[in-house]
C-alpha cells in the first residue's frame, strides 16, 4: 500500500510534516480543506518523495 505525506508550507518556504494516509483521495480532501481553512500551501508526497499534487489556498 502507498503512502502519501501531506506537508504545509510556513513563512520561509520550508515545507513541515502534517500527517500521513493511505488513501490519496481523503488526504487530498484533508489538505485541500485544511488549505482553505488555513490559508497555507500544502502538498501530497508519495512515499519515494515524489510530489502528487499541489493545494493553494
Amino acid at each position: 500500500m502507498k503512502k502519501v505525506i501531506i506537508q504545509w508550507q510556513d513563512q520561509f518556504g520550508n515545507w513541515q510534516h502534517y500527517t500521513t494516509m493511505h488513501h490519496q483521495p481523503s488526504a487530498y480532501k484533508t489538505a485541500q480543506n485544511r488549505a482553505s481553512r488555513q490559508n497555507r500551501r500544502y502538498r501530497l508526497v508519495d512515499d519515494g518523495g515524489h510530489l502528487l499534487d499541489l493545494i493553494n489556498p
